[in-house]
């Protein structure tokens, strides 16, 4: 099945190219089917970037997937065009009173500041505790698995030595619990920030199920409120030359970058990186949408508190 998009966002384009399947609104009202509806808080600044990267992985399912975005009220993007956001994102006040079969809240490039030195923060622990009515199941991915660890648990995340950069290993934990079946014992994924929450804290935290962890990046994956609230610390849904553009992004700004660890073949910049992740974020994704969000959410999803 398809993910439904609006007919004229770019991402649409590309997703077709790579033979994705993508609905405009128009054919998808013709279908007697009940979509899940998914909602993105898009806080990375590439926002377009971002789109084109969610929606793929959120393409390899049978399910059809609505998709609607949001964006902070209380913050003004510099670097996505005002008529984009106008066009394609709504405001959480604009569908506060909706309710959403699952939502993904994005990582943000606020980590070395404090949680409360965020101009949007208060708009985003708002829009956190409306999950927990709102929402089947939600999925913070990187700084927001950060700020929510912090927000509901009181968890807090520390700066690294140095910025945590380029693909890690992982094993698997709890392989019985369904979001990472079909995961190999051990398996690639990409990283790229400077803080981190503490496994040790993580482990101490009896709300908090870890599901995968690294020995060289530490805390991967976890849950809690079986599976209402999904913990992602690196960046699954990366594409072959993300890493590739950050690095080469900040060395043409002069900054300390370290090359991104098992990336490049032989560290070599200049040869094209192998996608070696692909196949394990898919699943992540699929899983997430069959067990914690399709399996989970009621079919007259707006007749039924959570």
């Amino acid at each position: 099945m398809p993910i439904k998009i609006q007919s004229d966002l770019p991402a649409k384009e590309i997703l077709e190219k790579e033979n994705i399947f993508v609905m405009d609104e128009t054919r998808a009202v013709h279908q007697d089917i009940r979509p899940i509806r998914i909602l993105i808080l898009n806080l990375m600044p590439l926002k377009e970037e971002t789109e084109l990267q969610l929606l793929r992985s959120l393409s390899n399912t049978p399910l059809q997937v609505d998709v609607s975005f949001i964006h902070m009220s209380s913050h003004e993007s510099k670097n996505t065009q005002a008529s984009h956001l106008n066009k394609f994102y709504e405001h959480f006040e604009d569908i506060r009173q909706r309710f959403f079969d699952g939502m993904i809240i994005t990582g943000a490039p606020v980590e070395q500041m404090e949680f409360e030195e965020v101009d949007y923060w208060k708009e985003l622990t708002g829009i956190m505790d409306w999950t927990e009515k709102h929402v089947t199941s939600t999925l913070y991915l990187c700084w927001a698995a950060q700020a929510s660890l912090y927000h509901f648990y009181g968890l807090q995340k520390k700066m690294l030595d140095e910025k945590r950069f380029g693909l890690f290993w992982h094993k698997v934990q709890n392989r019985k619990v369904p979001l990472v079946r079909g995961f190999d014992d051990i398996f690639l994924a990409p990283h790229s920030r400077h803080t981190e929450v503490p496994i040790e804290d993580i482990r101490a935290c009896e709300a908090v199920t870890i599901l995968a962890e690294s020995d060289e990046a530490g805390f991967y994956m976890g849950m809690a409120d079986e599976g209402r609230k999904i913990f992602v610390m690196g960046h699954p849904e990366y594409d072959r030359i993300t890493l590739d553009g950050e690095y080469k992004r900040d060395k043409e700004k002069g900054l300390d970058i370290q090359m991104p660890q098992n990336y490049y073949l032989n560290d070599n910049p200049g040869v094209k990186p192998k996608l070696m992740w692909r196949s394990h974020a898919n699943n992540l994704y699929t899983n997430w949408l069959n067990y914690y969000v399709y399996q989970t959410t009621p079919y007259d999803l707006d007749g039924t508190p959570f």
